[in-house]
Formats: C-alpha cells, structure tokens, sequence
C-alpha cells in the first residue's frame, strides 16, 4: 500500500501530525512498533502548559521566558514564542477532540503550578493527561479514516539522492520486510531515556529507534548529551511520580525527616539535590501525609492507586521512597520548525531538536512541543504532498534490509542480548547520568564500543518468524548503542556543567558553550562531533525552509 503521507509513531506528536494531514481524499498512515496505546505520551501524567487568554500579552511573555531561562542559552526564542502563543488555540483544538480538562468550581479549565514555573499555567485531567489526550487523539485519527499499521518495526528510511521516498519496515507478525511509500514522511517516534533501562522511566524498548535511524540517514543530531533525570520515580519500580504531586504540595525529605530543596525548583536542581542525599547515605521520600485523603484521590488518583499496587504505601498516611530516573531526552534531530535536512522528511515531538528545551526542558512543556509541531508537522507533510509525486524506490537499499533480518536469523550465539541490554542501562546510568567525568565517560564510551560489536554477532535463539521477539530485541541494542555513542561524545564534548548535562571536572558554565553541540555518523561507528559555529544552525535551518 502505498500513502501520500507516513507519520512513524502513535504518540501525542504523531496522532497531531497524522490528524493534520489528513483530507478528504488523501491517504495517511500511522506506524507503530507496538500497539496504539502504547506511547511515552499516553504515560505522561502531569499536564500541558497553556495561556488560555491569547490577549494576556504579559502571561504569554511570562511562559516564553521560564522556557527560554530553563533551557539555559540554548532556547531559540522565535521558535518557542511560536509556542506559547499557539498554546491557547492547541488547547482549544484538545477540547474539540474531546480531552476532558480538569474544571474548577466556575466551569473553567482549571490549571496548576508546575516546576520552574511561578504561576498556575499547567492545565491537566487527573494525573493522567497524557493518556487523556493520547486516546482523544486515537479516536480523532480512526474517525477521519487514518490507518494504524500496528505491530510495525522501521528499518531504515529510503531516499533518491535527497529526497524521502517511503520507509522500510518489519511487519513482526511474520518477520516480513515491507516498504511503504509516501510523497511525505514525519517522523516522531520518542525519545532515547531507555537506554538507561532499569533506571528509567521509560519502557525497555524506547530505545531511540529513529534517532539510529536518522544517524544512518546522514541527518544532523543536536543536544544529545541533554537527558533530563525525572526526580521522583518510586525507587522500587522506577514508576513515575508526576510532578504534579509537588505542584499540589508534596514535599521532598530525607531520612531525618529534613526538606533540602524547594519542591519546585526546576527538575535538574532537584535531581541532582536528591543524588547528593543519597551520596550522603540518606534516603530520600515524597511526604504527602498533611494533604487532605480527598484531595489526593481527586487530583493525584493514579499516584495514589499505583503507590499501594506496586509497593503497598498509602501516600495519605506513609512517605513514599524515590530516586530519580531518566525520564526526557531533549536531543534530537536537527529541524527548522519540523524540516529536516532531507526533502519531504518532517520530524516532531521528543525526538526533534527544534529549540524549545535546550538544555533542560520545563516541565509541562513536554505535551505542548508535542501537539504544537506534531500539527506543523502534519500541515507542512500535507502541503508538501500535494505539490509533488511518488518518487522512484532504489530496491537496493530494501534487500540491504532483507538479507541483515536473514543474517540475524541464520547465525548462532552464545550471548545473552538480554543481559547486554541491562548492563548498557546500568553503565549509562551510572558513568553518563546525573554527575559526569572525562574518565567516567570515557570508560563508557570504552564499554559501549566493545557492546557495539559484540551486538554484531547476536543471531535469534528462536528460528521461528512469526512474533519472535528476539529479533526485536537484537535490532533495539544495536540502536540503543548506537544512540548511546552518540550521547556520550557529546557528553564529552561539552566541558562545562548546563542545564541537564553536570560535569563533576567542569563545574561552571562557561560562555563559549553557549552553542549547539552536533553528531553526525560519518559511516558506521564513526562519528563527527562538532561545536556549532554562530548561527550555523540558523543558516542551515533558513536555507532549508527558505527553499520550500
């Protein structure tokens, strides 16, 4: 089957796309690896940040500048102001799909106070926004007709010279390699925190698939050393505890029962606060023990349920134990307002490098980004679409494709791809996470090089095609290393301490960093990693949406 436009991903920032390119008479697809409810955006719990006048000029400025300040220099303000004024009409659009936000006494959207922030400009349903608006999202794209291709792994994207013709994909009913073309193609398929697994929120099979895939592609990464630790993940399961807890007034105390850090203090400070307990011997607890049972049940339902499932707290009358975990990876494919390098390729959402976050994301931003420029996405792949034609599909690069699925199921292994995936997590976490050092990333860089080949020599244990697992798994590390590379070399790179990124042997932000660090995989395994030359980014960005 063939499609005028392809979005690959079924979160908040590809169901916006896919609804937005979609008409009467066009054809557009969804892909997802897994089923369609599955998504970081449908675990998103805490809100979207919105000025809900578009007239109250001061809160709208107000929002640009805490984003601005929280992603230290690295924000591009027209970028971001494109954001915040497009928030009121985002969220009316949301309710027109049917979202149903939390209402205060006078029928109005209710809103609440979220880290970094001084102002209730969060608004929110329970806390469960994310999945709220994921399923509004779903039924809107079945309504108007959009195919969800489920249970669908992409391989690679195709080109002819510079322009996108379609991508490759793994149908894992049957291990089947496909090809689907589009005049168009959006990617937004998440970000990359799951390659810390087992110290993440994160599914074990976020694995920064696309970003991988962009590498390959010979796209431009930005920001990748930029991954925001969420502060407060029950320590036992690393279930995210939503911001929106703290918004509501939880506070953070140690083991003798001591507040150390305003609770609403942007999430890097309080990540690397609670890390500094720790490192002390101190544990470290969310205490919601002076909050009315009432008042938690209504606006923290989901925190309070899954607090007893998972590890049999009643936040209304124990602390609950946390740590943080890699939650936001704010690095991502180089874009001018969702254009990319190559024709007809568009990206959104977590996985775009667009200027919003910079160094460290504000909290309730996240949903924002997400259906801002997942719906710029899906106009612009509309427009593009509708000015040109199928291109012609080099099958070359589909048997490439073919014979590599074969290659992994023909050979024998010893290996455990399993336990290789866990010690990726526990080494990233440990020597590229909260606190970084020149010899802690250059042992993991040393770590992850020797994974990397190995990973070349993994073959599926189980012959059998249909619904092998295994397959999968060997295909997501060898992206997650690839992914991984790329991280720490910006890591390594930056030498100073901003936003997300905290270098324990460069300590101070220093102005000559004040730049876009930026990847690009030369051939495989070898990596360019450059600082950004002044308005380097901006040339390139103007030149490629000056040319369409």
């Amino acid at each position: 089957m063939i499609y005028d436009v392809v979005v690959v991903g079924g979160g908040v920032a590809g169901l916006m796309a896919a609804i937005e390119a979609k008409t009467d008479t066009n054809k557009v697809a969804i892909i997802t690896k897994g089923n369609i409810f599955k998504s970081n955006s449908a675990m998103a719990s805490g809100g979207i940040n919105a000025v809900l006048n578009p007239e109250d000029k001061e809160a709208i400025q107000a929002h640009i500048e805490d984003t601005y300040r929280s992603s230290k220099g690295l924000g591009n303000r027209k970028n971001i102001t494109y954001m915040c004024k497009r928030s009121s009409a985002i969220i009316s659009k949301l309710i027109n799909y049917k979202v149903p936000f939390q209402r205060d006494d006078k029928g109005n959207i209710a809103q609440r106070a979220f880290g970094g922030a001084g102002i209730n400009r969060t608004c929110y349903v329970g806390d469960k926004t994310g999945g709220a608006i994921t399923q509004a999202l779903i039924k809107k794209a079945k309504s108007l007709g959009i195919k969800f291709l489920v249970n669908t792994y992409v391989l690679n994207i195709i080109k002819d010279e510079n322009k996108v013709c379609g991508v490759v994909a793994l149908r894992r009913l049957d291990s089947t390699v496909l090809v689907y073309p589009a005049k168009a193609v959006v990617l937004a398929g998440g970000g990359y925190a799951g390659i810390y697994r087992g110290n993440s929120t994160n599914a074990q099979d976020y694995t920064g698939d696309l970003l991988a895939l962009a590498l390959r592609a010979g796209l431009t990464l930005s920001d990748m050393e930029f991954v925001q630790f969420h502060p407060t993940g029950i320590a036992k399961t690393n279930y995210l505890v939503t911001e929106a807890a703290r918004g509501e007034g939880a506070y953070l105390v140690n083991s003798d029962g001591e507040r150390f850090i305003n609770e609403l203090e942007t999430r890097d400070k309080i990540a690397k606060a609670i890390l500094e307990q720790q490192n002390k011997g101190q544990k470290v607890y969310l205490d919601l023990r002076h909050i009315k049972l009432e008042d938690i049940q209504k606006k923290l339902p989901s925190l309070y349920t899954m607090a007893f499932n998972q590890v049999g707290i009643d936040i209304s009358k124990e602390l609950l134990q946390i740590k943080p975990v890699a939650h936001y990876t704010m690095g991502g494919v180089v874009s001018n307002m969702t254009q990319t390098e190559i024709d007809a390729l568009f990206v959104c959402g977590e996985m775009a490098a667009n200027g919003i976050h910079g160094a460290n994301r504000l909290g309730g931003n996240s949903l924002l980004e997400a259906t801002v420029f997942g719906e710029l996405a899906g106009q612009k792949a509309l427009e593009y679409s509708k000015k040109h034609d199928f291109s012609t599909i080099d099958y070359n690069f589909v048997i490439k494709d073919i014979l590599n699925i074969d290659k992994i199921f023909a050979g024998e292994t010893s290996k455990n791809f399993n336990a290789i995936r866990v010690s990726l997590g526990n080494c990233m976490f440990k020597d590229v996470g909260i606190l970084r050092t020149k010899e802690s990333l250059v042992k993991a860089f040393d770590y992850i090089k020797y994974l990397r080949n190995q990973s070349y020599s993994l073959h599926c244990i189980n012959k059998e095609r249909r619904n092998n697992v295994e397959l999968i798994s060997i295909l997501e590390l060898r992206n997650a290393l690839e992914v991984s590379e790329a991280v720490i070399l910006a890591a390594k790179k930056r030498k100073e301490s901003r936003g997300a990124h905290h270098r324990d042997d460069y300590k101070e932000t220093k102005e000559k960093y004040e730049k876009h660090i930026l990847v690009k995989e030369i051939k495989k395994g070898f990596f360019k990693i450059e600082l950004e030359e002044k308005n380097l980014l901006n040339d390139i960005r103007g030149f490629f949406i000056n040319k369409h």
